[in-house]
């Protein structure tokens, strides 16, 4: 798949893979100066790109572990959609859900970009839903192990 990309900072390094398997791209805080963020302070961060997404796909703005694991650093709405229809800079929406202030540097790398098909529903209106055995049982009624 083909995505054209535009580097709102040509100094900038553009997301890339880290490894061959990997299934995201890293993208970049493209803030100029650093970023304090507190305990349960969110913040939207520019990432210095936009792209254009192919119909048929998204983009999906997901947490980095790493960072999540050693930080508390997260995306708030994970993941985050990017519409193919969809042509502005891509922003990554941080919480810090750590006990301290966690410190945000420009071209950190602070979440992931990750590609993936999308299917339209046509939704069609009727008077009723056949029932399953399950039926309205969620949010933990199947049990815990």
């Amino acid at each position: 798949m083909k995505v054209k990309i535009q580097n709102l900072n040509p100094q900038a390094d553009l997301p890339k893979y880290q490894t061959k398997g990997s299934s995201g791209m890293d993208l970049h805080a493209a803030i100029k100066f650093p970023l304090n963020l507190k305990p349960m302070q969110r913040e939207l961060v520019p990432t210095g790109i936009k792209i254009s997404i192919p119909a048929g796909y998204e983009g999906q703005v997901r947490p980095r572990s790493g960072l999540a694991a050693k930080k508390g650093i997260t995306v708030l709405n994970t993941p985050g959609t990017i519409d193919s229809d969809y042509t502005g800079e891509i922003m990554a929406i941080l919480i810090n859900l750590s006990e301290s202030v966690v410190t945000i540097t420009p071209e950190e790398r602070i979440a992931q970009l990750v590609f993936c098909p999308v299917t339209q529903a046509n939704l069609i209106e009727v008077d009723s839903i056949e029932e399953t055995e399950r039926a309205d049982g969620g949010f933990g009624s199947t049990g815990s192990e």
